[in-house]
């Protein structure tokens, strides 16, 4: 490698100096004209060394500490000036053309805290002898010094406010908003989509209710002895995250830790169990499953059919997230919240005691209705009440038995009726309806025991779950 240095050359008038004519060549001179580098080369400032007189191209040096106080540009920089502390003012510095000066909104708070422009002295800015405000959140100018007649002119704006989401981002069901949490219903199969996830931890658990498909109620038609059971409702799981305020369900499981969903960026697919199918025969259906992530519900045991006289096992009701009633005889009901998780995810079907002993179909918060006899009490279990969707809903009521006097009413009966109304024996008074009722679509209820003796009529379907989805997004 070559290199020359000297400490100063003197100029002689007229005497021109090429330097850098070959790669590796360092040359430190001063003459009337100097041409540095070679074709294609690279002119370096060594380190601490500035530059005047080249000009510029319209561009600046970015000043990284960011403004806090009012304070005084320096053509050819560029400031971030954060406001977030309280509006300040920016002096422009004396007007000379080609001056150059740019400022960017640091913390996106110009929007509250303004960003005065106060020109120098008797200067312009685009013709008036003023001050300029700078309100627009994310805003970023470039002003030019053009000359004393338009002054200051704006070269560039940008007003897009280009920053990282700190909160979830997401798609799929249907999306609806309340307050500052979004809430994500799938009301049939699909994909959660998480997007972007929150920069605080906290806000990437999911508050969710899962609910599964309601049982069916039973059958009874071989004489007016015959009871059906109320199917069992769907399987019942919630969790509520304190950073998305509503009013939960006594169900909440929140506490414990495996009921709990930490997303991530990926897609999560939905599954929403259908009801279990309407009944003609003595069999009766269960519902189908639920399920988001890690969490399942169990569909809702299928109701006991016929009465004693039909034989095992069509009176006693299926398990599953709660249990089918009895449909006649002496026993128990479905067994509930099958498999077991904490808190339940529902409740056994009801019991019986007798021929007529036709129990109602098991509810989120309650055991169906014990039946000892034609005109006893065999309501389905009631269903739980949460505000997760911005209002109060009912969910996962149990289905009524029918038989062989007045119908039973389901779980959560009017104005928020889940589970099916059963069926009545067709001398009874009132004497219609002789099907059960089906559950409410979506809500996850059992569906309503067919009356005895009804060879035309039929049991109530279970009502369809249900899988909600609700999170902070700002």
């Amino acid at each position: 490698m070559s290199k020359i240095e000297v400490d100063a050359i003197t100029e002689q008038s007229g005497s021109t100096l090429t330097t850098g004519g070959g790669a590796g060549k360092t040359v430190v001179v001063d003459a009337t004209t100097v041409t540095l580098g070679r074709c294609g080369g690279t002119v370096t400032l060594a380190a601490g060394a500035t530059q005047s007189g080249f000009g510029r191209t319209g561009t600046v040096d970015w000043n990284t500490t960011p403004k806090t106080a009012t304070f005084t540009a320096v053509s050819g920089d560029g400031f971030f000036a954060n406001t977030s502390g309280g509006a300040f003012n920016m002096n422009l510095p004396a007007g000379v053309a080609g001056a150059i000066v740019s400022v960017a909104d640091y913390a996106a708070t110009w929007q509250t805290n303004n960003l005065t422009v106060v020109p120098n002295g008797t200067d312009k800015i685009g013709s008036v002898n003023a001050n300029a405000t700078l309100s627009t959140q994310g805003q970023s100018v470039t002003f030019v010094y053009v000359d004393s007649t338009q002054g200051w002119i704006n070269t560039m704006d940008s007003t897009s406010n280009v920053r990282a989401n700190p909160f979830i981002q997401a798609t799929g069901g249907t999306i609806t908003t309340s307050g500052n949490c979004k809430i994500h219903t799938f009301t049939g199969p699909g994909t959660f989509t998480v997007t972007n996830i929150a920069s605080c931890a906290a806000q990437n658990v999911m508050s969710h209710l899962v609910v599964a498909g309601g049982g069916s109620g039973g059958c009874g038609r071989l004489s007016a002895t015959c009871s059906s059971g109320g199917g069992g409702a769907g399987g019942y799981r919630e969790v509520k995250t304190p950073v998305t305020p509503y009013t939960a369900s006594p169900l909440d499981g929140y506490p414990s830790a495996p009921n709990r969903i930490t997303v991530i960026a990926q897609g999560y697919p939905i599954t929403v169990g259908a009801g279990g199918a309407s009944a003609a025969s003595t069999v009766s259906n269960n519902g189908s499953p639920s399920t988001f992530s890690t969490i399942t519900s169990t569909g809702g045991g299928g109701a006991g059919s016929g009465g004693a006289s039909q034989g095992p096992p069509n009176t006693v009701g299926n398990p599953g997230g709660s249990g089918g009633g009895i449909g006649g005889g002496c026993g128990a009901g479905g067994t509930g919240n099958t498999p077991p998780v904490t808190p339940p995810q529902g409740n056994n079907g009801g019991s019986g005691s007798g021929a007529n002993g036709f129990g109602g179909g098991g509810g989120a918060t309650a055991v169906g209705g014990t039946g000892t006899g034609p005109t006893a009490s065999r309501a389905g279990g009631a269903g739980a009440t949460t505000s997760i969707t911005a209002s109060p809903v009912a969910y996962a009521g149990g289905g009524g038995a029918g038989g062989s006097a007045n119908a039973s009413t389901g779980g959560n009966a009017s104005p928020c009726s889940t589970g099916g109304r059963g069926g009545n024996h067709p001398g009874a008074s009132p004497s219609s309806p002789k099907s059960g009722t089906s559950g409410t679509t979506n809500r996850g209820g059992g569906g309503g025991g067919m009356g005895s003796a009804c060879t035309s009529a039929t049991s109530g379907a279970g009502g369809s779950g249900i899988v909600i989805i609700r999170y902070k997004f700002q």
